[in-house]
């Protein structure tokens, strides 16, 4: 059961990755969910709707050059037709426009809430959340 969940949460990097919309678009849940889907990109204010959502990540995919993950600390607790995913997500960026190629890195606390739509797992809710390092809390 969460080998299928856990292959769409992998997914979800994988289109972001990629900078592919149709595969982000395939990973979220649709049909009688489309108007509970929700997600805060870290800074963001929520959005909701399947629509606005999707928007959001054609807009954050057009702007992004180079986007990498390393997850960390992956939970998955499966209740029925409902699952919760937390994770940190190590994020590597680049600019490519830069000509040093400028390269960044932090770490976002994800949450995911995904729900079982016609036997497949589909993203029903995404919170990332950034976590401050040490020299910015200082």
């Amino acid at each position: 059961m969460t080998k299928e969940l856990d292959e769409v949460h992998a997914e979800f990097y994988a289109a972001f990755e990629a900078g592919d919309l149709d595969r982000m678009a395939a990973v979220w849940a649709d049909g009688a969910f489309a108007a509970g889907v929700s997600c805060v990109h870290p800074g963001w204010p929520m959005l909701r709707g399947r629509d606005e959502v999707l928007r959001s990540w054609a807009l954050i995919m057009a702007n992004t050059t180079y986007i990498q993950f390393v997850l960390t600390g992956v939970e998955t607790d499966v209740y029925g037709d409902h699952a919760v995913v937390t994770c940190e997500e190590n994020v590597l960026t680049a600019d490519d426009e830069n000509e040093d190629g400028f390269l960044a890195g932090g770490s976002i606390v994800a949450t995911k809430v995904f729900v079982r739509d016609g036997g497949e797992w589909r993203l029903l809710l995404h919170h990332g959340s950034p976590v401050l390092n040490s020299a910015e809390e200082e």
